[in-house]
């Protein structure tokens, strides 16, 4: 069932971003040629050249509908968050006020919405499939939509919900045959999910012979699922036989997943004597699974590793051709700029004599603002944070957290080692979950206790107060929803990157003590900070510094 829900993943997004008024595949580029022709085929190599080819796009539509492509490639092999990053860039080249964009727009959501319904983020997968249902212009593409939401209600047991969707669909005069069928066996196992006592049988054996007049294979795995299940409680035989065809066309599609699913009622079906080798190929199938996933998500990171690795080699190599055109003007303007430098020196130097202990003391008092703003602050802020949006909150907890920043703030003038007892990956998950709420979700990617291992504690602690310096910030002042905070390791170095789909900086902002502390930070760590800020795309901040830093 699970390889059924990709495959209509992977179709919604094609047919979604193709019907346009205006076309825009990328039929001139040689890469984009290539990623098609691998495409179902051997989907590393189509994410290679789908991954090569967007970084030379130009036209918008054309990049957000690469980046949706790379995002359902990454959802097929399991990689949810990496499927999630795809999408919210491809998401960044969109304009809703664009009737070009609006199918690109519905694609990206209702795929955000099937990550979130894999990942059982129900409530942030019903937001992704409204904002889909927004955007759609295609009557088909808004069935399968409202079947999706339907989906949610049924997996989190709000069944009269998913039974008012459902309702709502079969009775559309244009609903084709395979459409028909697929909405009526959900629609009655949703049924039977409220009330056990419900025939759903009729319906279910209704849709069932659709799908084999129709020819869906797809559909009928589907069907035989639901009746072995329908039957399991029931008419034991009934349900064997049922999850014997299911295994049969599983096989038959090549669908590991289904396959691994047929195989579980099989084991909890069929007479003892004759399981053992159902179960054998289980295991075998399970860890052939588990294997290909992993080997594909790592298959994915490094593609996107080398070709950023291949690019910054041939800037590279353009700018030392560059370099060598101007290297005799460089010569002069470095001779003259040695004299001034030495004229400029002198005077500086007397200056600098003179305005020295001044610059000490506004330093000191730079530092200890800095240490207010981010432990004092910033700390109360999150208190607050937590306190606001969490239901339920414990006294005693309360209590420490509030007696662990009344210790900080008396220990404000003494420079103590930070003390992590749960571990630095558990510290950043509580500060990023003190920050979320219904209206803002926040995903996190390569925090992990790896990473952090040969990072210095004082290191630590910079990170720690960076990023929520980021998170009070767009509390504040971004009106986000969706955040996401990406950590990586590479050549020596961390990276760390913030994404939000706020309002951005405005154009004229002046970094307040938050954001120069942030700065300042940052160079101690003899790190690198970038911000990319867009009204409409929201606020991108890249952090990198090195693995070991001795202070």
């Amino acid at each position: 069932m699970k390889t059924l829900l990709i495959l209509l993943i992977v179709t919604t997004c094609l047919f979604a971003c193709r019907q346009q008024h205006v076309p825009v595949l990328v039929t001139q580029e040689p890469d984009y040629e290539k990623a098609q022709s691998f495409l179902h085929i051997k989907n590393d190599s189509a994410f290679y050249y789908y991954n090569k080819v967007v970084g030379t796009l130009v036209d918008s539509i054309q990049i957000a509908q690469v980046y949706n492509l790379m995002a359902a490639l990454q959802a097929d092999a399991g990689d949810y968050y990496g499927s999630q990053e795809n999408l919210l860039m491809s998401l960044r080249y969109l304009n809703e006020q664009n009737e070009r964009h609006v199918y690109c727009l519905s694609s990206d959501y209702n795929e955000l919405g099937n990550t979130s319904l894999n990942l059982k983020n129900y409530d942030a997968a019903i937001h992704y499939y409204d904002l889909a249902l927004k955007y759609a212009r295609n009557d088909t593409l808004k069935q399968t939509l409202l079947n999706n939401k339907g989906l949610v209600y049924q997996k989190e047991g709000n069944y009269m919900q998913a039974i008012a969707i459902y309702d709502s669909i079969i009775h559309k005069k244009n609903l084709d045959p395979m459409g028909y069928a697929r909405v009526l066996s959900n629609l009655a196992r949703t049924k039977w999910l409220r009330n056990t006592g419900y025939r759903a049988a009729p319906e279910l054996l209704t849709a069932l012979q659709i799908r084999i007049q129709e020819k869906d294979d797809w559909g009928q795995n589907a069907s035989y699922a639901h009746l072995s299940d329908y039957y399991m409680a029931t008419h034991p035989d009934s349900a064997l036989l049922y999850a014997g065809k299911m295994y049969n066309v599983a096989r038959q599609l090549n669908s590991p997943g289904d396959e691994a699913e047929a195989l579980q009622k099989l084991i909890q079906l069929a007479p003892a004597h004759t399981v053992k080798p159902y179960f054998t190929r289980y295991q075998y199938l399970n860890d052939s699974i588990q294997t290909a996933r992993n080997k594909d998500k790592n298959q994915f990171a490094l593609i996107r590793y080398d070709v950023a690795k291949n690019k910054m080699e041939n800037l590279q190599l353009q700018k030392e051709n560059a370099d060598k055109k101007v290297q005799i003007i460089q010569q002069r303007i470095l001779i003259y700029g040695v004299i001034l430098l030495m004229v400029a020196g002198l005077f500086t130097a007397i200056g600098w004599y003179r305005k020295r202990k001044q610059r000490i003391i506004r330093e000191e008092k730079l530092k200890n603002s800095r240490k207010v703003h981010d432990v004092v602050a910033n700390g109360l802020h999150r208190i607050m944070s937590e306190l606001q949006y969490q239901p339920v909150i414990e006294k005693e907890k309360l209590l420490d957290k509030i007696d662990n920043l009344y210790n900080k703030s008396r220990d404000l003038s003494y420079e103590k080692p930070p003390v992590y007892e749960e571990g630095f990956q558990t510290e950043i998950i509580q500060l990023l979950a003190s920050f979320q709420t219904d209206a803002i979700h926040i995903m996190t990617v390569g925090n992990n206790e790896h990473l952090w291992e040969n990072i210095a504690d004082d290191t630590k602690e910079h990170v720690k107060l960076i990023l929520q310096e980021l998170l009070v910030n767009m509390k504040k002042h971004s009106d986000a929803r969706n955040v996401a905070v990406r950590f990586e390791q590479t050549d020596g170095q961390i990276f760390m990157q913030y994404t939000d789909d706020g309002v951005g900086l405005p154009a004229e902002h002046t970094p307040g003590n938050g954001l120069k502390n942030t700065v300042s930070r940052i160079k101690n760590m003899n790190g690198r900070i970038t911000f990319d800020s867009d009204p409409k795309k929201g606020l991108k901040v890249r952090i990198s510094f090195p693995i070991v830093y001795i202070p």
